[in-house]
């Protein structure tokens, strides 16, 4: 057995559907937020494809071990659920939660985290992004279904994270008003009417960066920059505690 401390990193967790899943394609928001924390954490995609957040609720636990908080290390994490949960009841009713239970399931993931050890303020909710409901339909219609999203629905998701986030305490980036800020063309961030195009997955990471940077400033380098190593006794700069 190795008498030398092993060096545990810290972690930022990324938990959402697939709009966090497919975070660490390339040029994705999640890709960005590990090249930002490279030898200072490590960036976990826990992106589950097709899940709203009545399912999130339940594999949480499955996910960060909440009876060992202190084995966690966890600097912060992100919760990005609602773009399935506002799928329309008649025409999706598998994914669809309504309105007050998403609220409230927010608000037990926060329950959640906080006894795994990851307090509020660990925390960043992330609203879904607005829906561009004809390029959607597109996609909807090639699967032999009809349009199954509202972007005036979506809103009102997004404004229940926003007051979850305020009531809980956590941080919050409310993506579907900041794409839609000034009348702008937000069809730019999305890639099939839901998913994030290349230019919404950097609006994500600029976005989202500003609000993990305070969280994570004071996590240090993890083992020696190369040039500080004593090529001489290397042992006595790369085994010692930090």
């Amino acid at each position: 057995m190795s008498k030398y401390k092993t060096v545990i990193w810290p972690k930022v967790v990324l938990f959402g559907d697939s709009i966090t899943q497919f975070s660490f394609q390339a040029n994705g928001w999640g890709t960005e937020i590990a090249n930002k924390l490279a030898r200072k954490c490590d960036v976990v995609n826990r992106g589950l494809s097709g899940y709203n957040s009545r399912w999130a609720k339940i594999v949480l636990p499955r996910l960060i071990d909440c009876q060992n908080s202190a084995d966690n290390n966890i600097a912060a994490v992100t919760v990005f659920f609602g773009a399935n949960d506002s799928a329309l009841e008649d025409k999706n009713p598998q994914q669809h939660v309504p309105l007050q239970e998403y609220s409230e399931n927010l608000k037990e993931i926060t329950g959640l985290l906080a006894s795994a050890g990851v307090s509020a303020d660990k925390v960043v909710f992330i609203t879904p992004p607005p829906i561009h409901e004809p390029s959607w339909e597109k996609e909807c219609v090639l699967k032999g279904c009809p349009l199954n999203r509202h972007n005036s629905v979506v809103g009102q998701y997004a404004q229940a994270c926003v007051k979850a986030a305020h009531q809980c305490g956590t941080d919050v980036l409310d993506l579907w008003t900041l794409m839609q800020k000034d009348g702008q063309d937000y069809t730019v961030y999305l890639s099939d009417g839901l998913h994030l195009s290349e230019k919404g997955n950097q609006f994500v990471a600029q976005h989202l960066w500003g609000l993990l940077e305070s969280r994570v400033a004071n996590l240090p380098f993890i083992l020696p920059y190369w040039g500080d190593v004593n090529a001489m006794s290397p042992e006595s700069s790369l085994l010692c505690d930090q």
